[in-house]
């Protein structure tokens, strides 16, 4: 019997008692804030930043939205930026990716302060997950991380493949599941015999951004498979990296597009907005 894993239902649990734990920083006269930044109009993006805003008035996060047209100058970016870093009312700061081409994404994370970085982008918060002391983690891995928490998943000594190497999402789920014990392969694009590698995985975490690329050839019986993947079918509907009719069966545990690894990610923003407030404001 496969075990459908319900990222909405589990977000939904966890930002109640964020909404709680707000009320209770308020208290101590400490209010988490989150600035996003948004340039261009991009439909995605706009959308994302929608859902964000939504989830933090819920929990009592004050969010703000600065938005530029998407000719602004690179330098004009920076400086907006950095009156965020040095405003104490601010303890979060989003850039919202992907930005236009001539701004270079690189220096623009560099600029936001890595006390303010809760995506986690931050080399200097790559860095401290590298060697063990995270303070800040992309989302996206540290929500598939509390999902396996919320599910008993054991993950020590358990053979694991992500699919997919971006910083985004790749690269730190690796080292999430190092952490835990697992053995991690990392692969891609350009693995050879990727569907005989997977299949010998007792977990698969699809981050590819290829709609239907994992199909039963991918899952051995009873393996948990977490599908990243959001992408459009040739009718416009959304649908993730993992062929999910297909693969589901065969499964022991398996997040479903929409409805998965989504409204988690938004649920570790809005965590990590309230970690770097109680840091900021209360030690």
């Amino acid at each position: 019997m496969t075990t459908l894993i319900n990222g909405r239902q589990l977000a939904d649990s966890m930002q109640e008692q964020m909404r709680l734990e707000v009320e209770k920083l308020g208290k101590q006269n400490a209010f988490p804030a989150l600035v996003v930044f948004l340039v261009g109009d991009d439909p995605a993006s706009k959308t994302y930043i929608k859902n964000k805003e939504i989830a933090a008035q819920k929990i009592g996060i004050h969010t703000k939205l600065e938005h530029y047209p998407s000719d602004i100058s690179e330098e004009k970016l920076l400086i907006e930026i950095k009156k965020y870093n040095d405003d104490p009312h601010y303890h979060g700061i989003l850039v919202q990716l992907p930005l236009p081409e001539h701004i270079d994404e690189e220096k623009v994370l560099l600029n936001i302060d890595p006390k303010k970085d809760v995506d986690g982008f931050h080399p200097i918060n790559m860095g401290k997950l590298l060697s063990g002391k995270a303070e800040a983690i992309p989302c996206t891995p540290y929500g598939i991380m509390k999902m396996f928490e919320s599910y008993e998943i054991e993950l020590s000594g358990k053979n694991a493949i992500v699919i997919g190497r971006s910083n985004i999402v790749g690269k730190p789920m690796a080292q999430l599941l190092l952490a835990k014990n697992a053995t991690v392969t990392m692969a891609h694009s350009y693995t050879k015999n990727l569907a005989a590698l997977a299949k010998q995985a007792d977990i698969i975490v699809s981050a590819v951004g290829i709609g239907n690329f994992v199909t039963k050839e991918f899952v051995r019986k009873g393996a948990v498979v977490i599908d990243v993947g959001m992408n459009r079918d040739e009718n416009g509907k959304l649908i993730g990296d993992v062929k999910f009719d297909e693969v589901e069966p065969i499964a022991s545990y398996i997040t479903p597009v929409p409805k998965g690894v989504g409204p988690m990610t938004i649920t570790m923003l809005m965590q990590q907005t309230i970690q770097a407030c109680k840091r900021q404001e209360l030690s």
